[in-house]
């Protein structure tokens, strides 16, 4: 998933949404040229590309804060998808169908019994201090993890079937597992320098934040922060790959989607995603606007709701406030029965989404699932009405629902304050819950990671990007994930923890077959969706504007009809050529057709998987909120 982005930073919406969830809504992309403006980061206004050699800048609007800078820790898709940039993996996925393609490892080989990976490491690529990429950096990048439970915080599921992790030269990397790990040329982990990370005391403190400019090996340099403010990156010329055309590369945060929206049509950003979709209002009038192209395509998240059943640490200790009529599965079932998916993509999204069921996007066929007929939970107030008084909450004179206890059934969900998508759906919430008897406080919240990973709610939107590889989605509802600690950050999304679902993770983990593999993942799938824990409502889709007078061609993922930002790669930051530029210039890569120009409100009918159409409206303002 370019990771989900945890709490908040991904979210699942059946509507139009597109939203962010782990850690906020995150999502605003908005590349601006910061040419003839005055801003923080370019106090004397310039043309973008002057006569006398000035810098092409490209602004990014997103609205969703960086949690850290660190990799170890990061979980936010704005993050994630600025370390993308950063740091090399060992391998990346191709733009135009997700197959694996060389990045900082060239070719890669198994023992016969699956046990032993070896990786040859390129030659060719440096960090941005000048010293030379090894396999060194690497094996250390991987031990670390493996040693340090700080530094497994994020990605520490990728290495937890480790062995050992060695070196035996600068180009050859060995890694030996205790069981087979289908995952193994899908390992998303940003790949380190040892001679900076190695000095670091603290991982768990540690946010790679202070010592500017960030040494990594990735096609762009992080050299300026701002909390809460600005990232700004500028092109490496010595990528192995070849240098980004643009010259600078800034992520800009909004706290407010329309600011954003106002600064693409004034100019001041190239690129507009929201929060993290364009709302329909937002994109239908922006694709009237000169000089503005709306790009909508499938997209890798989904919207959901996320039920909290009991914050616990792995060794079983109980913190938090989460209501205990949530433990109650006919409780979960209820509430879910009395949700309306069709009106929410309707209504909310008007259209630009699908509507949500299995775990796993559509755009992800191979992994894509759908309930049965007789398994799928329709929208039937009357069903969830009798659900409740089944579970022993009937009304009362007052028609509000009461325990045996007397105490009325209330619930709080945790809201992404940046989020319209949230705001909205919470409207018909309370409004369909309320009918039921249900009470329901919609907490719209800046920053929603610190309640979630307390514990201190009852509900939550939830949403993740997903990646072409599905083992990471997955692996943050098992046990391993919870937190050792009381509300400390870890790798878990809402605290689910079951044998069952454990088994089934670690039989897909160890699955070579494609086929089986995929049938396992989607028997995790109809766990969950039965479960009640997760309830997803829509997949949205990418929906997002930039200015073509500013930028003249740009790669999406997939190629064909795909999104802009938030990839499962860099390609569409790496790939961008400017407005004045010739695109026949633009480097080319392994596996890339650079070329893939997006500029197209999508019209496109996108066959997904096993007869699963997904239709992707000519919409020439579509927005994308992720």
């Amino acid at each position: 998933m370019d990771r989900p982005e945890q709490h908040g930073s991904s979210t699942t919406s059946r509507t139009r949404r597109g939203r962010l969830r782990l850690l906020a809504a995150s999502g605003v992309a908005a590349m601006s040229l910061t040419a003839g403006l005055a801003t923080p980061l370019n106090p004397a206004p310039h043309e973008a590309e002057a006569a006398d050699g000035g810098k092409k800048t490209l602004t990014v609007a997103v609205a969703q804060s960086v949690d850290s800078l660190s990799p170890f820790l990061a979980q936010t898709l704005v993050s994630t998808s600025i370390h993308r940039l950063m740091y090399d993996f060992l391998t990346n996925y191709d733009a135009k169908d997700n197959s694996t393609v060389p990045a900082m490892a060239t070719e890669w080989e198994s023992s016969d019994d699956k046990l032993t990976w070896t990786y040859t490491i390129r030659s060719d690529a440096k960090w941005s201090d000048g010293e030379k990429v090894t396999a060194e950096d690497a094996a250390w990048t991987f031990n670390t993890m493996m040693q340090d439970e700080a530094a497994a915080t994020a990605n520490g599921s990728f290495t937890s079937n480790f062995k050992k992790v060695t070196a035996p030269g600068p180009e050859k990397l060995v890694v030996e597992l205790k069981k087979p790990q289908a995952t193994m040329t899908a390992l998303d982990v940003p790949i380190v320098p040892k001679h900076v990370w190695e000095k670091v005391d603290d991982f768990s403190k540690f946010n790679n934040d202070q010592d500017l400019p960030i040494v990594g090996n990735g096609p762009f340099v992080l050299t300026e922060y701002k909390r809460d403010s600005y990232v700004k990156l500028t092109a490496n010329e010595d990528y192995w790959r070849g240098a980004p055309k643009f010259d600078e590369l800034v992520f800009r945060y909004y706290k407010d989607q329309d600011a954003a929206v106002a600064a693409l049509r004034k100019g001041e950003v190239s690129f507009a995603a929201g929060s993290p979709s364009l709302t329909p209002a937002q994109a239908n009038s922006l694709a009237k606007a000169d000089d503005i192209k709306v790009n909508e395509g499938p997209g890798r998240r989904f919207f959901a709701l996320a039920v909290n059943p009991g914050a616990r640490t792995k060794d079983g200790e109980e913190f938090g406030d989460g209501h205990p009529a949530l433990k109650d599965a006919k409780v979960r079932e209820a509430l879910f029965t009395a949700v309306d998916r069709e009106t929410i993509v309707d209504r909310v999204f008007q259209g630009n989404a699908v509507e949500g069921e299995g775990y796993i996007p559509p755009r992800f066929s191979d992994y894509f699932w759908k309930p049965s007929a007789e398994q799928k939970r329709a929208y039937d107030p009357a069903k969830a009405a009798k659900l409740l008084d089944d579970a022993g909450y009937e009304k009362n004179a007052e028609g509000k629902r009461v325990g045996k206890d007397g105490k009325p059934l209330d619930f709080r969900i945790l809201c992404h304050a940046t989020d319209p998508n949230d705001k909205a759906v919470g409207k018909y919430l309370q409004e369909w819950w309320g009918e039921l008897g249900i009470g329901l406080k919609v907490d719209c919240l800046d920053n929603v990671s610190t309640p979630w990973a307390a514990g201190e709610y009852d509900l939550a939107f939830d949403g993740w990007s997903v990646n072409p590889d599905p083992d990471f989605v997955l692996g943050i509802h098992t046990c391993a994930a919870l937190p050792t600690k009381p509300k400390e950050s870890s790798a878990t999304d809402n605290f689910i923890c079951d044998k069952e679902f454990d088994k089934l993770y670690g039989q897909q983990l160890a699955e070579y077959d494609p086929a089986k593999r995929a049938d396992l993942v989607k028997q995790m799938q109809s766990w969950l969706y039965d479960s009640g824990y997760m309830n997803v409502l829509a997949y949205p889709n990418a929906v997002e504007a930039y200015r073509t007078d500013q930028i003249k061609s740009i790669t999406t993922m997939p190629e064909a009809a795909g999104n802009i930002y938030g990839q499962d790669g860099y390609w569409s930051w790496w790939s961008a050529v400017p407005a004045d530029e010739d695109a026949g210039s633009e480097g080319s890569g392994s596996g890339l057709s650079t070329g893939a120009v997006v500029g197209i409100g999508v019209a496109a009918v996108l066959v997904i998987g096993a007869g699963v159409l997904f239709g992707l409206r000519r919409r020439a303002t579509a927005e994308d909120r992720e």
